[in-house]
């Protein structure tokens, strides 16, 4: 039996009906999955103590992409070009990220993610990239499976050590991006700008996280199976006897 993996949703509520929906993305399912987890949702409409009681069944937990985080949460004014926010989903995910980091449950967090960790442990982020850095890359690049840029990789870091390279093309759908580090984490790759695309946790099991999409990639790409491999292998000791 596979390790129990929390995918964290986002809510919806239908523009033709009204109904509301917490909804997961089909491409974190289906990598989990075939990295040999078993992927659960986590719903965001339950209260505090559900959560909980769902969280500490987990073997790992999946930071998802998403919307813009909402920057009162980093302590920032609101930039005109920062998009729909949620509340809701702000909480439960900084809660979430960070029962785990202090419990060192294994962590793997995408895009949003990637950003909601930072802020989760005091970090703060760019809030729109075409405005506030100077680039000639577009980080908000459609298709999601496009490969939009490349990414340089700390050698010395886990990432580094898991896709087996230092230097590979990323995909990339985002326009806000990690400023300020938070002190705990380790800075682990850039895009060709600066943009920052990747942080971990040394000293945890696993907490690792990237800008990019690898859960668009993992088909095709065999760097970005393996980050969902050793995160599901992590995670597969969670509750071991």
């Amino acid at each position: 039996m596979g390790p129990l993996i929390g995918i964290t949703t986002s809510n919806y509520v239908s523009p033709a009906t009204g109904w509301h929906f917490n909804r997961g993305y089909l491409g974190c399912i289906q990598a989990v999955a075939d990295a040999g987890g078993l992927p659960v949702l986590i719903p965001l409409s339950v209260d505090a103590e559900i959560r909980r009681q769902i969280y500490e069944r987990l073997d790992g937990l999946l930071l998802s992409g998403g919307e813009d985080i909402n920057p009162a949460v980093y302590g920032a004014e609101r930039h005109p070009a920062t998009g729909k926010v949620d509340a809701d989903r702000d909480q439960a995910e900084l809660q979430l990220a960070r029962w785990a980091v202090e419990d060192d449950l294994p962590t793997f967090a995408i895009c949003r993610g990637h950003q909601l960790l930072n802020v989760a442990l005091g970090g703060t982020l760019i809030q729109d990239v075409p405005s506030q850095v100077q680039t000639t890359i577009n980080h908000d690049c459609l298709p999601r499976h496009a490969l939009a840029h490349t990414v340089e990789v700390d050698p010395a870091s886990r990432l580094a050590a898991i896709l087996g390279t230092t230097h590979l093309p990323v995909n990339s759908v985002h326009h806000q991006s990690v400023e300020r580090p938070a002190p705990p984490l380790q800075v682990t790759a850039y895009a060709p700008d600066g943009v920052l695309e990747g942080t971990e946790l040394p000293d945890k099991t696993f907490v690792l996280s990237v800008q990019w999409h690898p859960e668009d990639l993992f088909r095709e790409h065999e760097p970005m199976r393996r980050l969902f491999r050793a995160f599901v292998q992590a995670a597969n000791g969670t509750h071991a006897p």
